[in-house]
């Protein structure tokens, strides 16, 4: 016969069963623990791929705006240098004479002198002095004729007012008659090629007469306190020594 369990024995059964229990429990709330953990962990990552992707992507669109910016510079530049390249030639095409030009004047004022340097009266009473200036004349029409075609331009100064820009002023002269800062006397003709200034005119201006306008006197004022420092007497040179107006804009060209 098999002897019957005593309670003791039950009761360590029900404690071995109740451990047993207990040991699962645990396994089991270790289990779904390492289970969160591992969720969590995920969850960090995948907020921290997001955050290096958002970083990478405004990176990326600065580098793209920095490259747009640098390209649109590039383009104007070049559009700059294209233009700048265009004038250079325009000009270099149109004003390339000037040299040429300027020694030219040179001749045309030889044979202006030739001409004035004889007395109507006497071309009148020598036949041949007189042909001989008429054939001066001849190529002093046909000079102006090719300075007509290249542009090549008288600078009109007598009784005109003072213009710094394409006047040289040599002397001043008393002149009541004439208003002071007027052109009285042209000692050398000037010229333009074009739109530029070629030569300028070198002239006497008259003083003492009556005031001009106030903007009218403006460009002779600076330059008549210069001119009485520089030359006594009624002779004195209507700008600064050596500034040589003409020079200076030929340096320029």
């Amino acid at each position: 016969m098999k002897p019957e369990d005593t309670p003791t024995d039950n009761e360590d059964n029900l404690e071995a069963e109740s451990e047993a229990t207990k040991k699962e429990s645990d396994v089991t709330s270790e289990l779904d623990s390492e289970q969160d953990e591992g969720i969590e962990i995920e969850d960090e990552k995948q907020v921290v791929d997001d955050k290096s992707e958002s970083m990478e992507m405004e990176a990326l669109q600065a580098e793209v705006a920095d490259l747009n910016d640098k390209l649109l510079r590039a383009l104007a530049e070049t559009e700059n240098l294209r233009r700048r390249a265009e004038r250079d030639k325009a000009d270099a095409s149109k004003y390339a004479i000037t040299n040429f030009a300027r020694e030219m004047l040179a001749i045309s004022d030889t044979l202006q002198r030739a001409l004035e340097s004889v007395d109507p009266n006497a071309r009148k009473e020598h036949a041949v002095i007189e042909q001989l200036f008429v054939g001066l004349e001849m190529n002093e029409r046909e000079i102006k004729n090719i300075f007509e075609r290249f542009g090549i331009q008288n600078i009109k100064a007598m009784d005109e007012k003072f213009d710094h820009n394409i006047h040289e002023a040599m002397f001043e002269l008393d002149d009541p008659s004439k208003p002071t800062g007027t052109v009285v006397q042209v000692v050398e003709t000037g010229y333009m090629l074009k739109d530029r200034l070629l030569r300028p005119a070198k002239v006497g201006v008259s003083k003492g007469g009556p005031v001009l306008d106030k903007d009218d006197s403006n460009d002779v004022q600076a330059s008549e306190t210069k001119s009485q420092e520089d030359i006594p007497e009624k002779k004195t040179a209507y700008e600064d020594p050596g500034s040589e107006t003409g020079a200076q804009l030929d340096e320029e060209l």
